[in-house]
C-alpha cells in the first residue's frame, strides 16, 4: 500500500486484554474520531475521496516524465505527492479506528473493506512516482537533489532507495498493490474477525477470548487453569482455519519475497525497518544467549515461590502469591504514568495531557471491540490514537504507559512532515519501551512495603520477559515455519511442534504443557498481520534498557533534551545516528549483552530477598 497509515498500528506484544471489566474502575475516555470525520456517510469524507481522485488526474501528468524534472520542479511533485498521501492516510485511518471499536460489526467491516479498495486504487495510480525515483541514476538524481526544496525530503528519498534492488515493473507493482486486497488484506480480516467472535466457555460463563487470557492473570489457580483449558479447547476448534491462514499468508510472502530476490523471508522486514542483516541476528543471538541467566532462572524462582517442582502454562503471567491484589482504578493509572512522564520531562507531561483531555484514548473493555492495545500514528495533520482495554491491572497501567510513549513519539514527530515523520519498527519501540521504565521506576520508588516491592519487581520482569525472550522466540517460530513453508505446506501437527520448541527453549524446564498449549500459536496475530514485527520488541527492549542505563548513570548531559530531539527527528535520521549522542552503537553485539544485563540484574535483586 502506497499511504503511510496502512503501515503497521503500534500494538502491545501479544497478550490480549479485554471484555467487559467486573468492577467499577471509574468513568474511562472513549474516542472522539470527529476529529477526522463525523461517520462514514460524513459529506466531508466524500468531498476528500473525490478531491484525491481529481488531485491525482492531475498528478498523474509526471508519469514518464519524472527523470526530465529540474530540482524546483521535482522538489514540488514531491511535495504534492506528499499531501495527497497524508489526505489518503486520513482517510484509511479512519476507517480503521471506525472497524477496531466493534470488529464484529458486519457493516463496519464492509465500510472498512469498501474504503481500503478504493484507496487501493487511487494509491496504485501513484505507484509511478516512487518508482520512477528508483530508476534514475545516481548522478541524476543527485543533480535534482541539490535544490532546497528537494533537498528537504533528502531522508525520504534515501529511504526509498533502499528498496531499488527489489522493486519491479510498473505493471508487476500494481497487480501486487491490486490483488492485495482480495489477499493478505482479506486473509488477515478473516483472521481478526475470527477471534473477536470467538467465546471460551469458563464453567457457567460465556467470555470472550480476551476477557478469557486476561483470567490468565487472576490470582486464583483454578480461574487461570479454567480459562487456559477453555482457551484452548476455542482454539482448537479453529486449528485448521488458523492453519490455512498460516500457509497461505506464507506461501503469499514466499511467492512476493521470490519475484522480489529478497533472499531470507526475513529481509524484507530487516530492510523495511532500515536495519542491517547483522544487527538483527546479533540482537536474537544476545536474547538467546541469555535464557538460562534470565527466563530460566526467573521461572525456576517464580515456582519456588509457588511451591510447585515445576509451573502450569498458565502460571506464566500469575501474580505472585500471598500478596494483596486490587484493581486500580483509572483515575489512578493516569496519574501514576503521567506524574512518572512529568517527573522526566514537562514537554512530555504537556503532550500525554492532551490524549486524556482531547478524548485521543478509548479505553474501556467492549464485546466486539479490537482486543489488545495499540497506538495508531494516523497522520501529521491530524492526532495519534490509542486503543486500550483497560481492566485495572497492573499491566494495564504498564500497557497505558507503552502506548502513551508512542503517543508522544508520533506527536514530536509530526513536525517532520508526513513522509519523513515515520520511524522504522525498530526504533518505533524506544518511546514506548522507555515510558514503561520511566512509570516502573517511578512505582518502585514510592513503594516500601517489602512484600509489595517485590510483586512489582517481579511483574517488571514478567513485562521485560514477554517483550524479550518471548519475542525472540515468536521470532524463532516465524522464521522455522517460513523457512519449512517452502518445502510445501505445514501440517496442524507440525506447527503445534515448532510452538513447543521454541517455548520449552525460551521458557525452560520450569514448566510443564498440558495439551492444550500445544495450540496457542494461533492466536499471535502479529504472524498474520505483520510478519517478523516481533523482534522489533526485544530490538527496543534492549535499546532502552542501556539508554536508561545511560540517563540514570547521568553520563550524558542534559539526557532529556537530547532524548527529546531524538523523538522528535522521526525518521530523518537511521540508528547510528540517534544513538550516538547517547554513546550507544547498536552494531556493537556487546550493546545486546549490556541490554540483556538490566534483566539480568533485576533477577539478581529478586535472588537476594529471598536470602
Amino acid at each position: 500500500m502506497t499511504f503511510k497509515s496502512n503501515f503497521p498500528q503500534f500494538v502491545r506484544k501479544d497478550e490480549p486484554t479485554g471484555g467487559a471489566a467486573a468492577v467499577n474502575l471509574g468513568d474511562m475516555p472513549e474516542w472522539n474520531l470527529t476529529d477526522l470525520y463525523d461517520g462514514p456517510d460524513s459529506p466531508v469524507l466524500s468531498r476528500d475521496l473525490a478531491d484525491l481522485d481529481s488531485r491525482i488526474a492531475v498528478f498523474e501528468s509526471h508519469r514518464g516524465k519524472v527523470v526530465n524534472l529540474g530540482g524546483a520542479e521535482f522538489g514540488s511533485a514531491i511535495a504534492a505527492y506528499e499531501a495527497i498521501d497524508e489526505l489518503l492516510g486520513k482517510v484509511a485511518s479512519y476507517a480503521q479506528l471506525y472497524q477496531s471499536v466493534d470488529v464484529s460489526d458486519p457493516a463496519r467491516g464492509r465500510f472498512y473493506q469498501d474504503t481500503l479498495e478504493r484507496l487501493t486504487d487511487l494509491s496504485g495510480r501513484l505507484l509511478f512516482f516512487t518508482l520512477e525515483i528508483n530508476r534514475l541514476d545516481d548522478s541524476i538524481l543527485a543533480d535534482k537533489m541539490k535544490h532546497e526544496s528537494a533537498a528537504r525530503y533528502a531522508p525520504w528519498v534515501r529511504d526509498l532507495r533502499v528498496l531499488r534492488d527489489h522493486e519491479l515493473s510498473d505493471d508487476l507493482e500494481k497487480l501486487f498493490l491490486d490483488k492485495s486486497t482480495s489477499g493478505r488484506t482479506a486473509w488477515t480480516r478473516l483472521f481478526d474477525e475470527t477471534l473477536a467472535d470467538m467465546r471460551c466457555q469458563v464453567g457457567n460463563e460465556n467470555l470472550t477470548l480476551t476477557e478469557a487470557f486476561n483470567r490468565l492473570s487472576d490470582p486464583k489457580e483454578d480461574r487461570r487453569k479454567a480459562a487456559a483449558k477453555a482457551i484452548g479447547a476455542s482454539l482448537s476448534e479453529k486449528k485448521s482455519l488458523f492453519t490455512l491462514i498460516t500457509n497461505v499468508l506464507a506461501k503469499d510472502k514466499a511467492v512476493e519475497d521470490q519475484w522480489r530476490k529478497y533472499p531470507r523471508p526475513v529481509s524484507s522486514r530487516n530492510l523495511a525497518n532500515l536495519v542491517e542483516d547483522e544487527v538483527v541476528e546479533a540482537l536474537v543471538t544476545a536474547v538467546k544467549d541469555s535464557y538460562a541467566s534470565t527466563s530460566h532462572r526467573y521461572y525456576a524462582l517464580k515456582a519456588k515461590w509457588y511451591g510447585k517442582e515445576k509451573l502450569d502454562h498458565w502460571d506464566r503471567n500469575a501474580p505472585l502469591p500471598n500478596v494483596e491484589h486490587r484493581d486500580i482504578p483509572w483515575a489512578e493509572a493516569r496519574e501514576t504514568v503521567q506524574g512518572a512522564y512529568a517527573d522526566f520531562s514537562g514537554k512530555l507531561a504537556e503532550i500525554t495531557d492532551m490524549f486524556f483531555t482531547k478524548n485521543w484514548i478509548d479505553a474501556p473493555a467492549r464485546p466486539g471491540k479490537a482486543s489488545g492495545a495499540f497506538s495508531h500514528s494516523v497522520v501529521p495533520s491530524a492526532h495519534p490514537y490509542i486503543l486500550l482495554n483497560y481492566l485495572g491491572t497492573p499491566n494495564d497501567v504498564m500497557t497505558l504507559a507503552h502506548e502513551l510513549g508512542h503517543g508522544v513519539h508520533q506527536v514530536l514527530a509530526g513536525g517532520q512532515g508526513h513522509l519523513i515523520c515515520g520511524t522504522p519498527l525498530t526504533l518505533a519501540e524506544t518511546a514506548s519501551v522507555f515510558g514503561e521504565m520511566l512509570t516502573f521506576k517511578a512505582m518502585l520508588r514510592k513503594e516500601t512495603r517489602p512484600a509489595e516491592r517485590r510483586a512489582l519487581l517481579a511483574g517488571k520482569v514478567e513485562d521485560m520477559l514477554n517483550t524479550g525472550v518471548r519475542q525472540i522466540s515468536l521470532h524463532e517460530f516465524e522464521r522455522q515455519v517460513h523457512d519449512e513453508r517452502q518445502n510445501g505446506e505445514l501440517s496442524e501437527e507440525r506447527l503445534c511442534e515448532i510452538w513447543l520448541q521454541v517455548s520449552k527453549e525460551a521458557q525452560g524446564p520450569a514448566f510443564r504443557y498440558d495439551e492444550e498449549y500445544r495450540v496457542y500459536w494461533t492466536y499471535i496475530s502479529h504472524f498474520v498481520q505483520v510478519p517478523f514485527y516481533v523482534y522489533a520488541y526485544a530490538f527496543g527492549d534492549c535499546l532502552v534498557n542501556s539508554l536508561y542505563d545511560v540517563y540514570e548513570s547521568g553520563a550524558v548531559p542534559d539526557f532529556q533534551s537530547k532524548y527529546l530531539d531524538m523523538l522528535s527527528s522521526g525518521g530523518r535520521l537511521r540508528h547510528k545516528e540517534l544513538l550516538a549522542p547517547f554513546g550507544l552503537d547498536a552494531s556493537d553485539p556487546g550493546f545486546w549483552r549490556r541490554g540483556m544485563k538490566t534483566l539480568e540484574g533485576f533477577i539478581d535483586e529478586l535472588e537476594k530477598m529471598e536470602n
